[in-house]
């Protein structure tokens, strides 16, 4: 998939040198559900062969700059998660995550039939929770102790969702968003 800002091509082995590199940054990994990349890759690889993922990497300029998914694939409810999503600090603030977030929910809504596309994030991470409210996702609630993290922790998670009904109005908004983005960082 492609856009104005980035281009997303499925996850491959090939693609690690680059994502580990952009994946360096700590900050990266503050509310990840993985505490680095090698476990991230490793769990990524292994969901990717199972058919439980279908995982992307986001290249801006040529050089991967991070990673999402397509996860909690539910085809017969026609439903999935955007979600284990990460983006190199530099990409932060550029419009890359709005339009990665564009392009994925376009091809789940306009080519693979879904009626619903889910996701979620901790609830302690409002940049995320922002990006997300941005979109504009509706938020569905917090999942209290929803899952173990990092080796452990718990994490309450914020759900938020678009449905098909509401794409139209998503699309434009996005569309918009990303047409003032030209020349100028947006959020």
């Amino acid at each position: 998939m492609e856009g104005r800002l980035v281009i997303l091509e499925p996850l491959r082995r090939e693609h690690e040198a680059g994502l580990r590199a952009a994946a360096a940054d700590k900050r990266v990994w503050r509310f990840m559900a993985k505490s680095n990349p090698e476990e991230w890759l490793h769990e990524t690889f292994a969901e990717t062969e199972a058919g439980r993922r279908a995982p992307f990497t986001v290249f801006v300029g040529g050089q991967a700059v991070g990673s999402t998914s397509y996860m909690s694939l539910a085809p017969e409810h026609l439903r999935l998660e955007i979600g284990s999503t990460w983006m190199n600090p530099s990409a932060w603030g550029t419009g890359a995550n709005a339009e990665a977030k564009y392009l994925l929910l376009r091809h789940a809504f306009e080519t693979l039939g879904c009626r619903r596309v889910e996701f979620k994030t901790e609830a302690r991470n409002e940049r995320a929770r922002a990006a997300l409210a941005a979109l504009p996702a509706q938020f569905e609630g917090i999942h209290r102790k929803h899952m173990l993290v990092r080796g452990g922790e718990r994490r309450d998670s914020a759900w938020y969702a678009v449905v098909d009904d509401e794409w139209p109005q998503v699309k434009a908004t996005l569309e918009s968003r990303l047409r003032k983005a030209r020349g100028r960082a947006v959020r």
